[in-house]
């Protein structure tokens, strides 16, 4: 009966390449695509347990409608395309025309399959801007049509920050094709990483996506978020990360330029839509008001809150490698999730930016 163990390591290994990412020249990117921002771009793992998937862009505005102070607004279409969401203007929220709370289907997503694409969804758009003399930015932009906020003391009840409409990135700083740093989204901040520093699939950095609130780690376990800059094992609000399914973004992505000197965005293939790109109002719901009976309100925090702003607004042209946000902008040497004091900054080799 010896051989069963080779059974199953031969089973184990079949398995683990179904789910491997594709290889680059396998993945399916228009030409003009720099390779290495293929070659170096992240391999997201989303929650065991997240029940709300990255979300078709198209998918969302199909079932959403554009309001303003919560009364609807008419666009040149209904519903609203990627081809002409730019006609609407920064005030409009565009609002779930379903109750949230009763999890219609079509904001749960689309789940990766075993190569990691969500098949037939369009649910990530990779942005390059190309600053000259080698320096390129390449932004990882990832959709979600809802975010579950983060519970308080792990408390179902006590739960605050969920909205429709959810961006997240991750970005890459390359100098003359080589990757340098790495930038995670998480909430109203984030954190960068020296390439070097973060884990991989080949050459490909890992995101691991926090469950339900999506924010990107550089590391699996539990993150407490309550304080920014901040990354603790456990506290007040945590994010919890795993390594569950596994997403390949650039298998269901559209690829742009950003010219940032006339701010403005161009399809590598010439046929994408670029004008979703220029939407500055917000894909999502405004918040409640503390009239309907969806709201709870306590210590100055909702339970729904308003959706975020789109990839337009993520400071695509940023000096540093962090956004500018009023936070110190730590380049990290070390994947430990604890604070950054000033001593353990000069001790570790981080860096702040200033």
């Amino acid at each position: 009966m010896a051989f069963r163990p080779l059974v199953a390591l031969a089973t184990m290994a079949v398995s683990l390449v179904s789910c491997a990412p594709l290889a680059l020249n396998e993945r399916q990117a228009p030409n003009g695509v720099p390779d290495y921002v293929l070659k170096y771009a992240p391999i997201v793992y989303l929650h065991s347990q997240d029940a709300y998937y990255p979300t078709d862009i198209q998918t969302f505005l199909n079932h959403t409608t554009p309001r303003v102070k919560f009364n609807e607004v008419s666009g040149p279409s209904k519903p609203l395309t990627t081809s002409n969401l730019d006609q609407m203007g920064s005030d409009v929220w565009l609002t779930s025309n379903d109750d949230v709370t009763k999890d219609p289907s079509w904001i749960k997503g689309t789940k990766p399959n075993a190569q990691g694409k969500t098949e037939g969804a369009t649910t990530a758009a990779i942005i390059v801007n190309d600053k000259g003399n080698g320096n390129v930015d390449a932004f990882y932009m990832y959709f979600y049509a809802y975010n579950y906020g983060g519970e308080v003391l792990g408390w179902s009840k006590l739960n605050f920050g969920n909205h429709v409409g959810d961006w997240e990135h991750v970005m890459v700083r390359f100098s003359n094709g080589s990757p340098e740093a790495i930038w995670y989204s998480q909430h109203a901040n984030g954190q960068a990483f020296r390439y070097g520093t973060v884990e991989k699939t080949g050459d490909r950095p890992i995101a691991y996506s926090s469950k339900g609130s999506h924010a990107n780690y550089a590391i699996s376990g539990t993150h407490d978020h309550t304080i920014p800059n901040l990354n603790l094992p456990g506290g007040v609000l945590e994010d919890y990360t795993d390594r569950g399914v596994m997403w390949d973004p650039l298998l269901s992505a559209k690829f742009y330029k950003f010219d940032a000197g006339k701010s403005a965005f161009s399809a590598y293939d010439g046929q994408a839509p670029t004008a979703w790109l220029n939407f500055k109002g917000r894909w999502g719901d405004e918040e409640y008001p503390e009239s309907d009976p969806r709201q709870v309100k306590l210590f100055g925090q909702a339970k729904f809150s308003g959706g975020p702003t789109g990839p337009v607004d993520k400071q695509l042209n940023r000096e540093k490698i962090c956004p500018d946000n009023g936070q110190l902008c730590i380049l990290r040497s070390i994947l430990v999730p604890r604070g950054r004091g000033m001593d353990e900054v000069a001790k570790d080799g981080d860096v702040i930016l200033e």
